[in-house]
């Protein structure tokens, strides 16, 4: 089957979804953010086909361009303007003309009701992920919400290529999808109508890390990891009960070190030993009895050190920033 194929499989199934909301596609029961002032509208809710979140305070602070590629009914674009409140902060890039216009219809709505939102703090532009109709070096933040788990793998990489490609040196991919804690069947992954509901195109938590790194982002930050659907047996082509996980990641478009990514999984080193710090040599100075976050890759450095006075923690799936490499 070609990529075309699949990939009109999926644009007709949210062509349905914008002409009528589904809310029990993907984990729309997950609480949104909750801001003073910020009202959304109930078909904004609705139709929130997302698995996690990608608004995040912290990568906003600086009033960035934002990209957003697949808009859903525009919950996530009305949350980032939210932050970026100037025309054209937010450009939100989706392929199906119905779920633009369901889209610009809520935030239509949701300007009614919030009196510091004006449409034009979002410009919504045709187009897909795999030829984005952006400028290179433009965007200070990319996101993308339970769309790239849809992509075949070859499609996967043009997309993330073509993320890399728009976002500024130091810019940031902030993503959310399923993954998988085994590879699918090939029967189930092969199932077009079921990688378009976001649920036969996950892939492991490893091989989702990897895309990232081989696309060039040098540094990855894991900022949650939850249950999200489960696979039974009865009906789907598994083996066993497959629990899907919903996974929340920033991926930095820094060069990658020599000697591997900085992925950051919510670890943790601690010295309690004698002196008032420990210095391991290698550019990580550790105060006494002070936490400190740490990358995976210095994590396995200072645990192979054997100190009985250095503790690291295993992952927490929580990251929010301050780490070093």
């Amino acid at each position: 089957m070609s990529a075309q194929t699949y990939l009109d499989t999926t644009h007709d199934f949210y062509r349905e979804a914008a002409l009528t909301p589904d809310p029990g596609l993907c984990c729309t029961t997950n609480p949104v953010w909750e801001l003073p002032e910020l009202v959304v509208p109930p078909r904004m809710l609705e139709m929130n086909y997302g698995c996690g979140t990608t608004v995040h305070p912290r990568d906003l602070v600086d009033q960035p361009t934002i990209l957003y590629v697949g808009i859903g009914g525009g919950l996530e674009l009305l949350q980032f303007a939210y932050f970026c409140r100037r025309p054209a902060a937010v450009m939100g890039i989706e392929p199906v003309a119905e779920m633009r216009a369901a889209a610009r219809t809520n935030l239509a709505a949701a300007a009614r009701v919030n009196a510091w939102f004006r449409e034009e703090f979002v410009d919504i532009r045709d187009g897909d992920a795999l030829a984005l109709p952006v400028d290179d070096a433009s965007v200070g933040v990319a996101a993308q919400n339970c769309l790239f788990n849809v992509f075949r793998d070859a499609e996967l990489r043009r997309a993330l290529a073509e993320v890399h490609r728009v976002l500024r040196p130091h810019g940031r991919f902030v993503l959310s999808d399923p993954v998988t804690p085994v590879p699918l069947p090939p029967a189930l992954a092969a199932d077009d109508r079921l990688r378009a509901t976001c649920l036969s195109g996950a892939i492991t938590y490893d091989d989702y890390i990897g895309r990232l790194v081989e696309t060039g982002f040098g540094t990855i930050e894991v900022r949650a990891r939850r249950p999200y659907r489960v696979l039974d047996p009865v009906r789907f082509p598994v083996p066993a009960p497959v629990v899907l996980e919903s996974i929340d990641v920033a991926a930095v478009k820094d060069p990658v070190p020599a000697d591997g990514p900085c992925v950051f999984t919510g670890r943790t080193a601690i010295f309690f030993g004698e002196a008032d710090r420990f210095d391991d040599r290698a550019g990580h100075v550790m105060v006494r009895d002070q936490p400190l976050a740490v990358c995976d890759k210095t994590a396995a450095k200072l645990a192979g050190l054997e100190r009985s006075d250095l503790l690291v923690t295993a992952p927490t799936w929580f990251y929010d920033g301050g780490g070093c490499c």
